[in-house]
């Protein structure tokens, strides 16, 4: 027999020649360029001829970009990584694919950036589907009209401007007036609403993204929640890619039958990061210095939150910051024309402590009652309607002018009713509870207390709604029938009594 040593080299060798044998060459051709320059945040490629818009773009194993404008010499690639990673001269190569993002349950309870990599301490998302970022909005014939409320928690939400499943509702307002904050609450209050939520940090401080992300956890919202994260100190192109990354999570969830809510934190830092890159690409500029189609770039965007016909919904809550108060400025103005309409926080209400600072008077939503349980129809009329009086007669109350018993009456209504609206962060109410609350309100059972009773009343009328089940559940499963509404009554007035 012939020993072990002598017979594995002439095996090998014969494994050798058997794959020699099958082996053909091919060659492929390959499109390489090379950076000529860089601009901040922008790469000059020089090359690639065949490389598409959208396209990922590889400078070695450090880096990546995304090819933006696609001149007859050159090509303009907007970083989405650090600059450090870039040199000139570097060699460029086209991926072949147009910037994706991971989608799918897997991202449920993370936090990543707009592509797709964890900023957690979890694991990387592994083999998980991808979806091009930039995708078509629903056509007309597939959108249904928005008649499914959203719940947000917050009365004067809820019961004034109420917002719709596939809504687009904007939130604006001057810095530090609580725009995250009502934002945060509206996602909080979907624990128990089947709505799988995205939370979107464009150019945010992280400290300020640390801190929502604690509160989610703190309130154990991360479990129907993604975090897509592009702070201050990321590249602008990752913040301009943030909420078109976002949207295209939302939309395959949306096109599994799920209804989601996206928060865009916020546009303005959107738009800055986008002018910002406009710029050094050398577009030309126009008014404020932005590019001709920065109203594209958020109408294209907001176009694709909807309801489906079959399917679920995508509802969007943009967040846009004013400066002085000032809505006629470029971007807000966009903002309104795109949107479904808008919740205007006033920071003279923040400064008189009347949180929620929403404007009552500079707030609307186009979807209006239709979005809307129908328990709140009939409380709502008398709101409104007491709340423009008191506004309209509290100027006059305050030069002391001899005032009618009527007008007294009214403005007394009126100051319990903003007293009422006031509501504490984080404290979120059912629709049961909003109701037997605003109709005490309009039956005048909140007249004859002082107004620092108000709230104590509240409570006590939100824990005997809360005890009543049965009746509770009435609320939300149709109208509010004579019985009903007598039923409540009854519950408001044994809270109030003394």
């Amino acid at each position: 027999m012939t020993p072990l040593r002598h017979r594995l080299p002439r095996e090998s060798a014969e494994l050798v020649r058997d794959a020699l044998a099958g082996f053909r060459f091919q060659l492929q051709p390959r499109e390489v360029g090379r950076v000529l320059g860089l601009e901040r945040d922008v790469a000059r490629v020089q090359g690639l001829p065949g490389v598409g818009a959208m396209e990922v773009l590889r400078f070695g194993k450090s880096a990546a970009a995304v090819a933006f404008d696609l001149d007859p010499d050159e090509v303009g690639a907007v970083l989405l990584d650090p600059e450090s990673r870039v040199r000139a001269g570097m060699q460029v190569l086209r991926s072949g694919r147009v910037l994706d993002v991971p989608v799918g349950h897997p991202l449920l309870g993370r936090i990543v950036d707009p592509l797709g990599r964890p900023l957690d301490d979890g694991d990387a998302l592994p083999g998980a589907e991808r979806w091009p970022v930039e995708r078509e909005a629903p056509a007309i014939v597939a959108r249904a009209p928005v008649e499914v409320p959203l719940l947000t928690g917050i009365k004067v939400v809820d019961a004034l401007i109420p917002v719709g499943r596939g809504q687009r509702e904007l939130i604006l307002g001057d810095r530090q007036t609580g725009k995250t904050t009502l934002a945060v609450d509206t996602i909080l209050n979907q624990h128990d609403q089947e709505v799988i939520c995205i939370y979107c940090a464009i150019g945010q401080r992280a400290q300020a993204v640390a801190r929502v992300i604690a509160r989610l956890r703190e309130r154990d919202a991360m479990k129907y929640c993604v975090v897509v994260s592009a702070t201050g100190d990321t590249p602008a192109g990752l913040q301009f890619i943030a909420p078109y990354a976002a949207t295209t999570i939302g939309e395959w969830f949306m096109a599994q039958g799920r209804d989601v809510l996206v928060v865009y934190d916020d546009l303005t830092r959107h738009a800055d990061a986008y002018r910002e890159l406009s710029l050094l690409l050398r577009r030309p500029p126009g008014r404020e210095a932005y590019p001709g189609d920065v109203f594209h770039i958020h109408s294209r965007l907001l176009e694709r939150a909807t309801r489906l016909k079959e399917g679920g919904s995508l509802t969007a809550l943009p967040v846009a910051e004013t400066q002085a108060q000032n809505l006629a400025a470029y971007i807000p103005t966009n903002l309104i024309s795109i949107t479904d309409g808008q919740i205007y926080l006033s920071p003279v209400k923040f400064q008189r402590g009347e949180l929620p600072a929403v404007d009552v008077g500079r707030s609307v939503s186009r979807v209006g009652g239709r979005a809307q349980l129908p328990a709140y129809w009939e409380v709502t009329g008398a709101l409104k309607l007491a709340y423009a009086q008191y506004e309209e007669l509290e100027t006059f109350a305050r030069f002391g002018t001899r005032l009618d018993e009527r007008t007294r009456a009214a403005i007394e209504r009126g100051r319990r009713v903003r007293e009422l609206l006031k509501q504490e962060e984080g404290d979120l109410l059912s629709p049961a509870e909003q109701v037997a609350v605003l109709l005490a309100l309009n039956a005048g059972l909140l007249d004859s207390l002082p107004l620092e009773e108000v709230h104590p009343a509240e409570r006590r009328i939100r824990a005997a709604v809360q005890e009543a089940e049965e009746t509770a559940r009435r609320v939300g499963a149709g109208p509010l029938t004579a019985e009903l509404r007598q039923a409540l009554l009854r519950l408001a007035q044994k809270a109030v009594a003394p």
